[in-house]
């Protein structure tokens, strides 16, 4: 049985965010749980790995709050070529020459790409246009002009150099944000192209990832730690699973913190009975009511 609830999972090279869904779908279809909702709380490109977080049940109404939590990633940029797809699988669209980048010259690049800024996706991403992803009308050749986006990078530091060929870089930034443009808008900046040639994403929020092989299934206080908690009695559940409102009472503070200078991302107040997450609540004049009922908890 796939236990509802948020399932850390190491996704592979050479799979698609899609295939990994699929395989829970096939192991809950083998378990007899064939209406179990699934989806994914952000997409990783196939020639990536790293984390991925797999939502079951009514962990699927926590979708959007995944969104804008800070994504830590290592990115290898190679250097020299800017290519149609901003990474390794793209054809090349112009070359330069790297020779002349040091590490201090690399170091400075990256200052203005901190905090917020406009950012234009690749023409392969999934960003929708018209209600469909770019990357299905740039396959079909499709003319594909990207908008540009508010996108927020925290911080950014290189850990390693094999000049002119390539450079590994540390990020953790906001949902949405591009590392394949990142590259791109790099090489750019520094007149020399570049493209993404490598990506692992190493955490979501607070959550790691687990490994190649390794699957780790977050339920309870363990769900949305970084927002407070209200702990609910026995009448207060009956209460809310009914539609009807409680008292403010008293909330417990999250457990954990967003790194400092993240932008806030709008905490729910989490409704904890007999270790179970049941319920996301606002405030409302009568007291704190629903606005997402977990039924059955998590």
């Amino acid at each position: 049985m796939i236990e509802a609830g948020i399932h850390l999972v190491h996704k592979t090279v050479g799979q698609s965010s899609f295939d990994v869904i699929r395989g829970f779908k096939r192991r809950a279809f083998e378990a007899g749980q064939k209406k179990l909702a699934l989806g994914h709380g952000g997409t990783l490109d196939p020639f990536a790995d790293g984390l991925l977080l797999v939502l079951a049940g009514q962990a699927t109404r926590l979708m959007e709050l995944m969104h804008p939590l800070p994504k830590t990633y290592l990115a290898e940029v190679a250097w020299g070529v800017e290519t149609d797809t901003c990474d390794l699988q793209g054809l090349p669209l112009s070359k330069g020459d790297a020779s002349p980048l040091t590490p201090a010259s690399l170091d400075a690049a990256l200052a203005p790409f901190l905090g917020w800024t406009e950012q234009v996706p690749p023409a392969t991403s999934a960003k929708k246009i018209d209600g469909e992803a770019a990357y299905k009308k740039a396959h079909r050749g499709e003319v594909v002009l990207m908008k540009p986006s508010r996108v927020f990078l925290l911080s950014a530091r290189w850990i390693g150099h094999d000049l002119p060929r390539r450079s590994t870089l540390e990020i953790t930034c906001r949902g949405g944000f591009y590392v394949r443009s990142l590259a791109r808008d790099l090489g750019r900046a520094l007149g020399c192209g570049a493209h993404l040639a490598a990506l692992r994403r190493t955490a979501i929020g607070p959550w790691d990832d687990p490994g190649l092989g390794q699957e780790r299934l977050l339920t309870g206080a363990d769900l949305l730690p970084w927002c407070p908690s209200r702990l609910l009695s026995e009448e207060e559940a009956d209460h809310l699973s009914h539609g009807r409102a409680i008292a403010v009472g008293q909330a417990r503070p999250a457990t954990w913190a967003l790194p400092q200078g993240f932008p806030d991302p709008g905490a729910p107040l989490r409704a904890l009975h007999a270790d179970r997450l049941v319920a996301l609540l606002k405030p409302a004049e009568d007291g704190l009511r629903t606005f997402a009922n977990l039924r059955g908890g998590l």
